[in-house]
């Protein structure tokens, strides 16, 4: 028996999943995985011989009263911001977690911009000291903008500095452009560093006591954006550990220096939301937050978006 099936369009899902909402479906989906209430395996990248990206596979499983299975799969294409297109093209695909019956296709790029911005202000909003106030963004792509949207909904931001290496900002005038990563950092509370630099843009002879920073760009073992000095100096959270001691170059190459081990990780943010662990200690404490992105956090967001969809009636139903 065919089933209709719902395709949300980066356009749908743009419109469906405010960051306000996005926010707490993190809040939610984080506290679920640190209640043991989720299976969340590493990722599985696909590099193919010659070719210029690869295929990243994110599958998840959560239980409760409406269990879902979901992939995450996306082509990661550094080059596309050249071609006018996103780094990250896919689709998440939601799945009934008793049937199996799938029952959305989304489009992966809009739900992994917001949910990604969504998370980190999470982590700001449980990390950053309550008067933080001047934000720093490195990079001025798909993730600069989210986070230019979503900060300010956990923080009062009077100034919001931009740094970018390429061409063009995050579209408005109010923004301070600067001309270097030192410039729009130095003095800053808060700092987002969402660039796709190999090697470290942030370094922590530039950054104020008490500054937090929200780590986003670097997802893969070969790549990082913080120097050693600025992780072994801050008290360090993560999205996971596992994920953290396995996929994170910011973490793997300062181990490799032998300036930090597992021991650095002080919690995963959904510790900090269940009340089993900390946030920061003192107003002068470094806080670092490194992002990497949960396939946990893309199954949450379409089910939120199919039963939003479901109720507003939007979207593309289709046979399949």
């Amino acid at each position: 028996m065919s089933k209709k099936v719902l395709i949300l369009s980066e356009h749908d899902v743009e419109d469906l999943l405010t960051m306000e909402e996005c926010i707490g479906v993190m809040e939610d989906a984080l506290m679920a995985l640190a209640r043991g209430e989720v299976h969340n395996p590493l990722r599985q990248a696909i590099r193919a011989p010659g070719a210029s990206g690869l295929l990243g596979l994110m599958p998840a499983w959560r239980g409760g009263e409406k269990p879902h299975y979901a992939l995450k799969e996306v082509c990661v294409f550094p080059e596309n911001p050249k071609r006018g297109l996103d780094t990250h093209l896919g689709a998440v695909i939601l799945h009934d977690g008793e049937t199996g019956e799938p029952l959305a296709f989304v489009n992966a790029a809009a739900v992994t911009a917001i949910r990604t911005a969504a998370v980190s202000a999470v982590a700001t909003r449980l990390l950053a000291r309550e008067d933080a106030a001047v934000l720093a963004i490195l990079g001025a792509g798909a993730q600069a903008r989210a986070h230019v949207r979503a900060i300010p909904l956990v923080r009062a931001i009077r100034e919001i500095r931009i740094y970018s290496r390429g061409s063009g900002g995050v579209g408005d005038p109010k923004h301070l452009l600067a001309a270097t990563a030192e410039e729009a950092v130095r003095g800053a509370d808060i700092i987002v560093t969402a660039t796709n630099s190999r090697a470290p843009i942030l370094r922590r002879e530039w950054l104020s006591p008490g500054t937090h920073i929200n780590a986003v760009g670097s997802s893969i073992a070969a790549a990082r954006e913080l120097d050693t000095e600025t992780m072994a100096a801050s008290a360090l959270f993560v999205d996971r550990r596992e994920s953290t001691l396995n996929e994170s170059g910011d973490y793997l190459f300062a181990k490799a220096d032998g300036a930090i081990d597992e021991t650095h990780i002080r919690a995963e943010l959904g510790e900090l939301l269940i009340g089993t662990a900390s946030g920061r200690s003192s107003s002068e404490e470094l806080t670092l937050f490194k992002s990497l992105g949960l396939a946990i956090e893309d199954l949450a967001s379409a089910a939120f978006l199919y039963d939003k969809a479901r109720t507003l009636n939007r979207g593309a139903w289709v046979e399949f």
